[in-house]
C-alpha cells in the first residue's frame, strides 16, 4: 500500500508541475490543445473552449499540449505524409505545395495550401497507420503555422510559461516546509516523538513520551542529542531520560550507522513555529538543499558524487519508506522531492525546461528564432544527458535495494 501511495504522490507532483505551464499558458493569452489528468490515450475526454480536457490511461502524472512548440520544418512533411505518399503517389503535387513554401521560410503560403491538402488526403484510401501519421501532420503543422504558435510568441511569454513548471514545484516545497515547521517540524525539543522499529532506541525501552536528560552522563540541549549521538563512533552510550516524572537510566547500546550517520532510531518532537517565522524557515531550507543539490552535481561532472543520483525507483521506495516512519516524515521527503523535480527541470538542457528557457533568452538576444536543426542537435546531447542520469540512478537504486 506505501508503494502505492508513493507512487501516487509522485504522479501529483508531476501533475503540479504540468498544471502550472497549462494556468500560466492561459494567463497569458496562449491557448493550449490538450490538459490531461494522466497521460493519454484518453479514458475520458471532453472539449471545452477549444481545448481538451480528459482523464488519461496511465495514472501518472499530467500532460500539457501546447501548439506549435517549434517552428515547422520541409522535413517534418517527410514525416508526417512519407506513408500516405508511398501508398497515393498522387498527393505528391499536394504535399509539395506544402514542403517547398516550408523550405523556403513562406509560411504563410504553406499555412494556405494545407486545406487543399486536407481536402485531397479525405479523398484516398489509405492505411490506418497512414491516416493517423496524416491527420497528426495536418493537425501539427496547423498549429505550428498559426499565430498561437509557441514558438511565434514573445520571450517573455515562452519563459513564463515554460519557468511556471518548476517554480510550481519550487512553491510547492516551500508551502509543505512551511506548514511543517507550523505543525511541530520548527523547534527541537528533548521530548521522544517516535521510534524506528527495531531500532536501538526501543531496544533499550526509549518510548515516545519520554524526555532526555542525559547522555553518558552528559546533560544534553535539543540540539546537542543528534551530534553527540553521531559522534559516538559506534561506541556504547547510555541515555538518561524522564518519564512521568522518574528518572530512568537506559542502556548501554550501540548507535546504529544509517546513511552514513550514527543513530539511535528516535525521533524528537518539534515545537511548532508562528506564521512567518515558519516561512522564514521554509525558505532558508529550501535554499540550503539548493545549495547542496548544485554541489552533488557539480561533484558529478568530475567524476563523484555518483552515489547521490537516484531514479524513479529509488524515489519512490525512499517516499514509501518515510511513510513508514510517519505521515509527518512522509511530507517531508515530498517537499524533498518537489524541490527536487524543480530543480531538474532547471538545468539547461534541451528537452528539459531549462533548456527551452535558455533558448528562448538566445532567441530574444538575436531577434530571430534559431534554426530548428540547432534545436534537434542540442536536444539529441541533452536527451543522452539525462539518460545518462536516469542510468545512473537506476544503478543505485539497483544496488539499494539489493543489499549491495
Amino acid at each position: 500500500m506505501n508503494i502505492f501511495i508513493a507512487i501516487l504522490a509522485l504522479g501529483i507532483l508531476i501533475l503540479v508541475h504540468e498544471a502550472g505551464h497549462f494556468f500560466t499558458a492561459r494567463l497569458v493569452g496562449m491557448r493550449p490543445r490538450r490538459f490531461y489528468v494522466g497521460f493519454p490515450p484518453a479514458l475520458v475526454k471532453v472539449e471545452r473552449g477549444g481545448i481538451e480536457y480528459g482523464i488519461g490511461s496511465i495514472p501518472l502524472g499530467g500532460y500539457v499540449k501546447l501548439p506549435g512548440m517549434h517552428r515547422p520544418a520541409a522535413s517534418d512533411v517527410d514525416v508526417y505524409f512519407g506513408r500516405a505518399l508511398q501508398q497515393a503517389p498522387g498527393l505528391s503535387r499536394r504535399v509539395e505545395h506544402v514542403k517547398r513554401p516550408l523550405a523556403a521560410g513562406e509560411l504563410e503560403r504553406a499555412q494556405t495550401a494545407l486545406p487543399a491538402l486536407e481536402s485531397e488526403l479525405h479523398g484516398v484510401r489509405l492505411s490506418p497507420d497512414a491516416t493517423r501519421a496524416a491527420d497528426r501532420g495536418i493537425r501539427e503543422l496547423r498549429d505550428g503555422l498559426s499565430p498561437e504558435a509557441y514558438w511565434r510568441q514573445r520571450p517573455w511569454k515562452r519563459i513564463a510559461v515554460i519557468a511556471a513548471g518548476p517554480v510550481t514545484n519550487l512553491l510547492l516545497a516551500v508551502v509543505l516546509f512551511a506548514v511543517l515547521f507550523m505543525l511541530g517540524g520548527g523547534e527541537p525539543t528533548r521530548t521522544i516523538d517516535s521510534l524506528l522499529p527495531g531500532a536501538p532506541a526501543e531496544r533499550i525501552g526509549i518510548r515516545p513520551g519520554d524526555t532526555i536528560l542525559e547522555i553518558n552522563g552528559t546533560p544534553v540541549s535539543p540540539r546537542e542529542i543528534p551530534d553527540l549521538i553521531s559522534s559516538s563512533g559506534g561506541r556504547p552510550l547510555t541515555v538518561e531520560i524522564e518519564r512521568n516524572g522518574r528518572r530512568l537510566e537506559l542502556g548501554p547500546v550501540r548507535p546504529a550507522r544509517t546513511e552514513g550517520s550514527y543513530r539511535l532510531g528516535f525521533v524528537l518532537r518539534g515545537e511548532g513555529l508562528a506564521g512567518p517565522s515558519a516561512v522564514w524557515r521554509s525558505v532558508e531550507l529550501t535554499g540550503l538543499v539548493t545549495r547542496e543539490i548544485g554541489r552533488s552535481l557539480g561533484r558529478l561532472v568530475t567524476g563523484s558524487g555518483r552515489e547521490d543520483v537516484s531514479s524513479p525507483v529509488g524515489i519512490v521506495q525512499g517516499s514509501s519508506d518515510a511513510l513508514d516512519e510517519g505521515t509527518q516524515n512522509f511530507l517531508w521527503v515530498l517537499g524533498l522531492i518537489s524541490l527536487s523535480l524543480a530543480l531538474l527541470n532547471l538545468l539547461p538542457l534541451l528537452p528539459l525546461d531549462g533548456g527551452h528557457i535558455v533558448f528562448s533568452l538566445v532567441e530574444a538576444l538575436r531577434g530571430r528564432a534559431v534554426g530548428r536543426e540547432v534545436y534537434e542537435r542540442v536536444s539529441a546531447v541533452g536527451i543522452a544527458l539525462v539518460v545518462i542520469l536516469f542510468a545512473i540512478g537506476l544503478s543505485n537504486d539497483i544496488g539499494r535495494l539489493g543489499g549491495g
